[in-house]
């Protein structure tokens, strides 16, 4: 199940805005530019990413998580799973 899709219009423009910041840097990189104003640019990609990330991930925790809980599934394989994807994604 697809918790995101409330969302699905904001999340397509942010990712749409950070592949334009993406191909921002790849010219900066083809142009040269100076590798001070490359990496704010990495990073400014980096934490919008970061945020469309956090979106989804706290969707699918009211989302998909809490149903999964309330349809009393395994609670255990869910909160693992939960807690799985949570440290891949803030690794």
């Amino acid at each position: 199940m697809s918790s995101y899709n409330k969302q699905k219009d904001d999340l397509i423009t942010r990712l749409k805005r950070i592949e334009g910041q993406v191909r921002g840097i790849q010219r900066m990189i083809d142009e040269e530019k100076y590798c001070v104003d490359v990496l704010t640019q990495v990073a400014a990609a980096k934490a919008a990413l970061m945020k469309v990330g956090m979106s989804i991930l706290e969707d699918h925790t009211h989302g998909c998580v809490m149903q999964a809980v309330a349809e009393d599934e395994e609670n255990d394989e869910i909160i693992d799973e939960l807690m799985d994807v949570i440290f891949k994604f803030t690794k």
